[in-house]
Order: C-alpha cells, then structure tokens, then sequence
C-alpha cells in the first residue's frame, strides 16, 4: 500500500487518505467528530499515526496542518443572516421536494407536475426539465458526492436516472407495483434504492438499470430508507410500524426492529454507522443500536405525531419535527431532551441541522421556515414569503444557502 494524498472534510470534520493498493486507488476515512479547539494537535497526530501505518513520521508535520485547518473551519462557526435573494415560480403544480448537489451550485425540484427541474443555485437559472414521468414526482436525489446523476421516483411505479449536464434519461427502472415514495443512492453511486407503496424495498444497478435485489418483508408501505455512510446496510421504515436492517451485498435482512405502535415516517443511521434513529406517528422518537438491532431510548415528549427526523452530522445530537408544532432536540449519548423549539403556529414536518451543527432549520404549514440556535433554542429568523405551506427545506453543504419548497408552486433561495 502506498499514501497518495491527504484530503479534508469539514462537515464531518476528518481526514480522508488517499492511497493505492493492487494497482487501485482506494480511500479511507480518519473521523474527528470530537474535534474541539482545545485538543492539541500533536497529541492527536501521535494518535492518528498509532491507529493507521499508511501515515509514518515523515507525514506528522503535514497531518498536524491539515488538523489545524479543520480545526480554524470549525471555529468558522456560521451566525449569517440569511436574506431572501429569488423566488422561483418552479412548477405549474405544487413541489414535492428540494435537494442540493454537493457543492450547492445546483439544486432539484420535483413536482406534482409530473417533472423534475434542474436550477443553477446563483443565477436560479432552470438548466433543464426532465419529462417522462407519467404521474407525480414524489423523491428526488444527486449522486452526492459526485452530482452527476438525478434519480427521481414517481407515483407511476417507477424510477428514472437522469445525466445532470445534458438532462437524458439513462435508464427507466421498473418492478414496483405501487406509487415509489423514497429512493437514495448509495455513498458509491452504485446503486439506487426505492421504496413503495408495494411494501417493498429495490436495489438498483446504476450502470446497467437492472434490478439487483427485491428486499421483501414488510407488511405496509415503506416511506422511509437510508444507506449507511459505507454503503454496506440499508434501513426501512414502513407503515406496519417495523423498521428492517438489510444487507446491501446479500439483500438479506439482518434485524427488525420492533417497538413502535404507529407508523414510521423517517429512518436515519448516524455517521459511524452505529446508531439508527426513527420517527413515529406514536409521538415517539427512538434509538437503536444498529449492530444488534437493539432499542435504547424512546425519545419522547411530543403531544402528536413525529413528522421527521434527523442525526447531526457528527451523530451526536437528534433533532425532531411534529405535527404539534414543536420540534426537540435530544442528545444521542445521553438521551436527555436539551431544547424544546416553540414558535411556529402549524404542524413541523422537516427538520435539518446546518453543516456546523449550530443551526436548527424547520419547515412548517404556517408558511415560514425557522432557524433555531442549538445552544440556546432562541429563533434566530424566521424565512417568510411562501403563500401556503413549507414542506421542504435544505441546507448546501458549506451552509451557506437554504432552499424552501412550498404547496404554492414555488421555492425560494435564501443566502
């Protein structure tokens, strides 16, 4: 084996090692999740070249550098105030949802229209619309890292992969046979995931279109799915009030998870893979250990149903959405409520953390989206405009910009 090069990545904060072995580049993560100001660097390097022998003394110095850095992004913290800058009258029907690609040059809209439009996030330029679905277009997707892909799910069973640059439809997948309500790409851009009204799960290969494996088990419409950061699990979540664990090379569910009584509207592994956390309609939020399919907390204090869900980037703090209005946030170690977010005057249905972790961003039916400071629970904004209700909201990786998407055919840049 041989080093190449050293990358970094702010949000999580880690170093990524570049390195070829067998004639093939390969790479590997060090995670820093609990990089603080306080930590000293070289007692950290000693740590990180114990831990992994690609990295010999030679390299400490360059190590120590690239530490420093994350360790002054990270400092960076972001308190902007974010303006309004354009509003896109997007689609001739209500959005379903917004994404961004990972540089947050371009984003995504789906839309009941039937299409899937492609913005330039600085201009709010549409690149192109890509037609072809014949019903609602409900998820949407970039092949993040790489962003040179689009998958979009429709309510007409199937899933189509689309170029960024040129707008063609590489491949049509086929096989559901109900209305695809969630898909995600895996981190390799390999494969692509579906969920469906059918009760099943597919995987799909995003070189040749075809179908790898049906993951069948569930009992009710599966609303929910995430890949784990390495790729090699994927969990479901599903009206019959389960979550399931599969394995992605085998297609074989490893554990059910059993503890909700209502249904699961989001599922969400935490960066190390080692936590999954679940969204209810029971107005229950809960933990679980991946490796044993184990639950460890049940998150509560909301008076009705859990709309979303998610981990922080680090995977050490959970934020909820309900339809009561608030949204809480938790710690993943201690399971303790840290913050209840009062303000919003209508049910909260998305939830997201800013790349730094600082920030709360929610959505809500009372048409504003709020931002939240972590620290305190204070409203820092609210994003007002949106003549109905605010379904989806996302932050670009730097956390810079902020999409909204509403019922009111529009979406709005904020930056």
């Amino acid at each position: 084996m041989k080093l190449k090069r050293f990358l970094l990545r702010y949000y999580p904060p880690g170093i990524v090692i570049e390195y070829e072995k067998g004639g093939h580049l390969k790479t590997k993560s060090i995670d820093l999740l609990d990089l603080s100001s306080e930590y000293v660097s070289y007692e950290l390097v000693a740590e990180i070249m114990q831990s992994e022998p690609l990295i010999t003394e030679s390299r400490a110095d360059q190590v120590k550098q690239l530490i420093l850095r994350l360790k002054q992004k990270k400092g960076q913290q972001n308190h902007r105030r974010f303006c309004f800058t354009k509003e896109l009258k997007a689609h001739i029907l209500p959005l379903t949802n917004v994404a961004f690609n990972k540089s947050g040059s371009r984003f995504i809209t789906g839309s009941y229209d039937r299409t899937c439009r492609v913005w330039d996030t600085a201009s709010g330029t549409e690149l192109h619309t890509l037609e072809g679905h014949r019903n609602v277009v409900y998820a949407i997707a970039f092949n993040n890292p790489y962003g040179d892909k689009i998958a979009t799910g429709s309510f007409d069973k199937t899933c189509k992969l689309w170029c960024v640059e040129t707008g063609k439809c590489f491949h049509t997948f086929q096989g559901h046979m109900a209305e695809i309500v969630c898909l995600a790409f895996n981190p390799q851009s390999t494969l692509v995931a579906t969920g469906s009204m059918d009760a099943t799960a597919k995987l799909w290969n995003v070189e040749t279109g075809e179908e790898v494996a049906t993951l069948d088990g569930h009992t009710a419409e599966v609303l929910s799915l995430c890949f784990d950061t390495l790729g090699n699990q994927l969990v479901t979540g599903s009206f019959d009030h389960t979550v399931a664990i599969w394995d992605v090379a085998s297609g074989r569910r490893i554990h059910t998870l059993v503890g909700h009584s209502g249904e699961i509207s989001n599922v969400q592994f935490n960066w190390d893979c080692s936590l999954i956390v679940t969204g209810s309609m029971d107005k229950t939020c809960k933990l679980w250990e991946a490796s044993s399919g184990k639950c460890v907390a049940t998150l509560g204090g909301h008076k009705e149903e859990v709309l979303d869900v998610c981990f922080d980037l680090t995977g050490q703090i959970i934020a909820t959405a309900s339809a009561d209005g608030t949204a809480q946030v938790f710690s993943a170690t201690t399971h303790q409520s840290l913050l209840t977010l009062k303000g919003h005057e209508g049910e909260i249905s998305k939830v997201s953390f800013s790349p730094q972790g600082n920030r709360v961003l929610t959505a809500s039916s009372d048409k504003t989206a709020r931002l939240w400071d972590v620290q305190s629970g204070v409203c820092l904004q609210v994003l007002e405009g949106h003549r109905d209700e605010i379904f989806s909201c996302v932050f670009n990786y730097e956390g810079d910009t902020i999409i909204t998407g509403s019922k009111d055919n529009t979406c709005r840049i904020w930056s």
